[in-house]
């Protein structure tokens, strides 16, 4: 399981948000509450279908196909549908490496 899928499953889970209330009591923006920020606010951006979809692929583990029979479109169509929040998701976690890792030379 790559870095991705593993946040996505985190967050779509639930678990992203109780570790990082776990690990994050100060107001300090971490590098776990900015990925739990920005996914949030690239999820709840999501249609309803688009959001279903990225459940079906990561929680469910459904191919492309599976999915695509699902909703009677092509695997292309579901791609499409997909991989723009999965970009972000990719820049997100991308970001937040950078951040802790600048504030480990830092310090």
């Amino acid at each position: 399981m790559n870095k991705t899928e593993f946040n996505i499953r985190l967050y779509l889970s639930g678990v992203m948000e109780l570790w990082t209330d776990r690990i994050d009591s100060t107001d300090q923006l971490t590098a776990q509450r900015f990925i739990l920020n920005a996914m949030t606010e690239v999820f709840d951006s999501l249609s309803d279908d688009d959001l279903e979809m990225i459940r079906l692929r990561y929680m469910e583990r459904l191919t492309l196909s599976e999915v695509a029979s699902r909703y009677l479109i092509t695997d292309r169509t579901v791609r499409n549908h997909t991989n723009p929040a999965i970009k972000q998701v990719k820049e997100i976690i991308k970001q937040a490496t950078e951040q802790a890792q600048h504030a480990r030379e830092v310090d």
